[in-house]
Formats: structure tokens, sequence, C-alpha cells
């Protein structure tokens, strides 16, 4: 029964250690500043500005904030303060009241502003309070009409934007938990707290600048704005902006007023009228009559937290309710959208989150055709030339496809020529059906609108149709998906046979097939990859050989075994080495070089000539199995009793010079007389 107690120390010697991230972060300054002395906090300044941040580790190292330039200057943590002569901040702050403290850490208007709003009474009395008191220049930022509207009318406006800053309990920075509300001391009014992984703490998205300042009735917080009340959801704040009119109708078709009026914290990237009016009005009526499509772009307009823009400091990804993600940033004083500064005006506060209005619309791929993400991507050159084809028509309506699309590179000489061949090729890089490329399976068989019936091959390192190869993540678009990939598509015309019977420089190999008897296993059903000698091939063989073959059958359907394996490999399932098992019974070793295809370590002439039956490789030179290579005695096969003879021979010669090895050498030597018959 006594055991449970260590186990119950242990769980509150971890509760204890489990600091809050602000706690971390100023832990982290503190130990960069220690040197300075005791409680010295090493903190990070935006150059030009007077913004200040407690450091971590990362941004230690980088000295950055929102990609600007930051110094590092030493000054005492909170709490505690210097003593002339004395090394880094030894003392700590005197204990005092609310009203006192608030003129020791910086947030001296605040505390006048409490003395003409008789405020300071309560503040100087007994009791247990928090106060996120704006700092000096918080106060100083208000518009003039804003500070003369509260200041002009003290015992009323003043006071209670004041008593909205305080919660009439002692609240920590542990105490504060992301996403949650506090009651403040004016009407009960909310006040939203967020305490992000990155250790900042925002009040109403204003952000805590010094924190836990002790005072003997309750704790100063000191912020860097002033913060005001609110009581609109982010669907109220919607319908009072004039500029967001036409988000006010999209949100209405959608059926997202509710999500945006109920309880939670979310964050909108409110596109403004501007936003709309810049995308080309056909695709935008397309997205507006589209209910799904429209869903999927208001949704990847709100994040599934609330992010407030002090908040953000470098680079992170935030996930959306579409499913997808935004790379949310800073350059400078401006927030960023997957890199651009798109953000017009941020931190409008509501009471479900916060609602940043952005200049530009973020239409998701989920809501484009697969014709907008061809020509937004790196095969923006297959958009063109599928274009010039007259197959546009195809990948932006509703029809259910999947594009194949071969990257830029691809024509890196010049799109080709259209003609009817060539637009039949097109065809062929067209599925029929909408598919995602991680449910693709080995053997699978695609139908193209060319009425051409592609296969899937499934490799260790590439996942390949046909000869092309998928170069990059699929991008799905509301009804097609595109399908990037390393080279144009050739489907195959026929059997291995039948492309080689058409094809002028196999004439010789065709020849020899037929004269071997192997003609029907290469014209039936399959899985073949023929490494294929040409004619020039033939003839580079020594003078009589080929003759020789020609004339032993069995010799020559070994030899032409030897050039095929049971399986298909195309070059792009070759990444460094890949062997082969040959119908002959060896092994091929097929690997890439100087991205080229080399077989026996020679390289191929060409590769992927695809047949509905296999892949063939054309080759200059006639591949030789090992059996067939000549040995060192000409034509006699090698003989194991030969071998043992030379190394005995090598033994005695080495025993004669050592006493030690003789007998050994005589035994061995007696032991193979008998295993040889007295030879």
């Amino acid at each position: 029964m006594a055991r449970p107690l260590p186990l119950l120390l242990l769980a509150l010697g971890l509760a204890a250690a489990a600091k809050s991230p602000y706690q971390q972060v100023l832990q982290h300054s503190r130990l960069r500043g220690r040197q300075h002395g005791p409680n010295v906090c090493a903190v990070q300044k935006l150059i030009g500005t007077n913004r200040k941040y407690f450091t971590n580790c990362k941004q230690w190292y980088q000295r950055k904030i929102c990609g600007k330039s930051t110094v590092i200057s030493y000054e005492c943590c909170p709490g505690y303060e210097k003593v002339p002569g004395e090394k880094g901040c030894p003392a700590a702050l005197p204990l005092s009241n609310i009203y006192e403290t608030l003129g020791v850490v910086g947030s001296s208007t605040t505390q006048l502003y409490s003395d003409r709003s008789n405020l300071r009474p309560e503040i100087e009395g007994p009791g247990s309070f928090t106060i996120f008191a704006p700092s000096n220049e918080a106060w100083a930022a208000l518009s003039a009409e804003t500070l003369d509207s509260l200041v002009s009318n003290v015992n009323i406006e003043l006071l209670n934007a004041l008593r909205y800053h305080m919660v009439d309990k002692r609240v920590l920075t542990d105490d504060l938990k992301h996403g949650t509300t506090l009651n403040s001391m004016y009407q009960n009014l909310p006040i939203q707290i967020h305490h992000y992984p990155n250790g900042i703490v925002t009040v109403n998205c204003a952000r805590l600048l010094k924190a836990d300042h002790h005072a003997t009735n309750g704790v100063v917080h000191v912020i860097d704005k002033v913060i005001a009340t609110t009581t609109n959801t982010i669907q109220q704040v919607i319908e009072t902006e004039d500029s967001l009119e036409t988000l006010r109708t999209a949100v209405a078709a959608s059926d997202l007023s509710s999500l945006l009026e109920s309880e939670g914290q979310y964050t909108l990237l409110a596109p403004t009228n501007e936003a709309f009016e810049k995308i080309p009005r056909e695709t935008l009526n397309r997205i507006l009559g589209d209910p799904e499509a429209l869903r999927d772009l208001l949704n990847h307009h709100i994040l599934k937290s609330a992010m407030c823009a002090e908040a953000i400091i470098a680079g992170l990804t935030m996930e959306t309710l579409e499913g997808t993600t935004l790379d949310v940033g800073c350059s400078g004083e401006e927030l960023t959208l997957n890199g651009r500064p798109i953000i017009a005006n941020k931190d409008v506060l509501a009471t479900n989150g916060v609602v940043h209005f952005v200049n530009e619309l973020l239409i998701p791929d989920s809501a484009k055709t697969v014709f907008e993400l061809a020509q937004e991507s790196e095969v923006s050159k297959s958009a063109d030339l599928f274009r010039q084809a007259g197959l546009s028509s195809h990948l932006t309506g509703s029809e259910r496809v999947t594009l194949l699309a071969p990257v830029n590179n691809v024509f890196k000489d010049g799109l080709p020529v259209i003609d009817s061949n060539m637009r039949n090729l097109l065809l062929n890089h067209i599925v029929k059906e909408q598919l995602s490329s991680k449910y693709l399976y080995h053997g699978q068989k695609l139908q193209t609108l060319g009425d051409k019936e592609l296969r899937v091959f499934v490799y260790r390192n590439n996942l390949c149709i046909e000869n092309a190869c998928i170069a990059a993540h699929d991008k799905r678009g509301r009804f097609g998906t595109l399908f990037s990939v390393d080279k144009m598509l050739t489907p195959p015309t026929g059997s291995v046979m039948d492309v080689l019977k058409a094809d002028h420089r196999f004439s010789t190999l065709v020849a020899a097939i037929q004269s071997a008897g192997l003609t029907e296993i290469l014209n039936r059903p399959g899985t073949f990859t023929v490494f294929a000698p040409t004619n020039e091939a033939f003839q580079a063989m020594p003078q009589g050989e080929f003759s020789k073959l020609h004339g032993n059958a069995k010799e020559l359907a070994n030899i032409l075994k030897f050039h095929v394996a049971d399986e298909i490999l195309v070059s792009g399932a070759v990444n460094a080495l890949v062997r082969l098992k040959s119908m002959q019974g060896d092994k091929l070793e097929v690997s890439m070089k100087n991205n080229v295809i080399h077989i026996n370590k020679e390289p191929v002439a060409e590769s992927d000539i695809m047949a509905t039956n296999g892949v063939i490789y054309a080759v200059n030179y006639v591949l030789q199995p090992q059996a067939s290579r000549p040995q060192e005695r000409g034509d006699e096969p090698a003989d194991p009793a030969l071998e043992i003879f030379k190394q005995a021979s090598a033994l005695s010669k080495v025993s004669q010079r050592n006493p030690r090895l003789a007998p050994v050498y005589s035994r061995i030597l007696a032991r193979m007389k008998e295993n040889s018959g007295g030879l």
C-alpha cells in the first residue's frame, strides 16, 4: 500500500518541471545571459525598432525576427533590478501594490490614467487582481481621436477601458492557457488568451512584453497594445464590413454562416472585394456556381486555430478547414501567406477568433480545373501543348480525368508540331477517370481518351505508367487530377515481335528469333524486358561466329534467351543497380550512369520501346552469358580436379621451404589420389 507514494512524488516532480512555452523561452534567455551576472536575460531587439523578444534557441542562432536582423542586448529579467557596483541584477524589485508596480515596470501612463479615472484606490488597496497594463508606447500609439474620447470623459470611458484590462484574481503566465478566456472586471466581458508554442502570449492579440511582475495585491503583465472590448462573431464582422461584401454573398451561398457564428477559435483570412475582382470573371463564376468548389474555397481561408499577428515571428505551416496547409510568415511588419505580403488589415478580433483581411484570393487545388493546375505548375508547357491541340475542353469541364503531363524540361528544345499523330498521342495522356497515385497498383490497366490501355508499374523507387514515371506529387483538382511525369508517354503498339518486325534495325534479330523457335514466346501475353541487339551488333561479332550460331538452334536460343528477362523494367525504375534473371538463367545487371541505361556495364542505344507484352532496349552488341564466354583452355570446360592439383602443386613448393608443412602436404596428396582413382 505504501508503494504508490514514490510514483506520486515522481508525478508531482514532472508536473513541476513542465514549464509553459513562455517560461521555457524565458529560461533560455536566462541561460544566454548568465555570463553577465545573476538574473540577466538575453533579449533580441529588432534593428530600427523598439521591439524586443526573449530568445529561443533557433532565434538565438538565426539572429532574425520576421526575416529582419536583430541585435542581442542584456537586461534584468522580469522581477529583478540592478544594484550599483554589483554585477548583473542581484536584487528583486521591491514588492508593493499594483499602482506602485505600474511605475516600476514601464507602464507609468497606465499608472497616470488609473489615477485620473479614480481606479487608483482600488489597485492600491487590498485584494487580488491581475492587470494587463499597456506600455507607455502602446498608449502613445493610439490615434488622437481615440485617446481624446477616453481621456475627456475620465469617470466613465477611461475607467471602463482600464477595468477591461483587469481580472479579479491573480493570474500568472503558467495559468494563461492557449485558447482560454478570462472574465474582465468590466461587465465580465471576455479577454482572449493565446499562449503559442514559440513562447509568445497574447491578450486580445496584444503581445505580453513583461510578465509576472508580482505585487502585494496581484500581478502586473505589460502588453504592447491598448485592448478593446469585442462582442462580434466572425460572421458579424463579415456582415458589418463594406469591403467584405462579395465574401458575405459567398458565405451565405455556402451555408458557412452557422460555423462562423459558433463558438470556437478560428482565423479567417477574409478576401476583400478587391481580391475577388482580381480573379478572371469566368473562373470566379465557375466557382461561385459550384457549391462544392465554393465551400472548398472558403474553407481554405479558415485556419483551425486563432493566430494573432504578434505570434508570427517566423514561418510556420497552418492547417485550414479544407484540410490543406498555408505557409504563414512575416517580413518585417508585414504578414505573408505562402511567401506573399497579401494581408491588408490584421488582428480584427472576434469573440470566436480573429480576422485578417487579404487582398488576394487563395484558390485551393480542389477548386481548380486540371488545366489551371497545369498552367500554374512545372508542366505549364504541356498545358500550352494541349491547348494548341484543341484538347483543353477535356481539362476544364466536369469530365472526370487524370492528366499525365510531361514536365517542362521535356520540351527544352521546343514544343512538338501538332498534327493528327501528335493529337492522338496527347489524347493518350488523358486517362478516363480521376485517380490518386497512392492507390495505383502494379499491373493496373488505365483507359485513355485515345482508347489505349496503359499499364501501371510499381517499383521500389518509382511509380510509372508505361515508360513515363511520376515526377511530383499529385495535384487533385475539382474534377481532374494532375500527374507530372518525366517524359512523353509512348503507348504500346503491338507485341515484342510486332515491334521488332516493324523496326528495320532489328531485321537480323527477327530472323535469329525465328530460327531459334522463340517467335511464339515473344508474341504471347507476358511481361518481358528485351535487350535487342541491332543489325550493327550482329555485324560486330567475330567472323564466322554468327554463322556458327545460326547452325546450332539450341545454342542460338540459349544466347537469345540471355537477352530476355521475364519482368518489365522501364528506365525510370533504374536508380543504381538492378539485377534481372534472364530466361537463360544467368543474371543481367542493369544500371544507370550519366543518365544512360547500361546492361552488363555497356550503354544501351535506346530505352523504353514499349510493347503490349514488355519493353525493348536497343543494344549495339550481343550479350554473352557466363557459360558461353571463352575459357582458359579454348573450348575445353574447366576441370575442378585440375584446379585442385594446381593448388596442391603450389602447396608442395611451400612445403619444401617449410619442413613443418611437408607431412600435411603428403596427407592431402594421398587423399586426393584416393578420390581420383589413382590419377
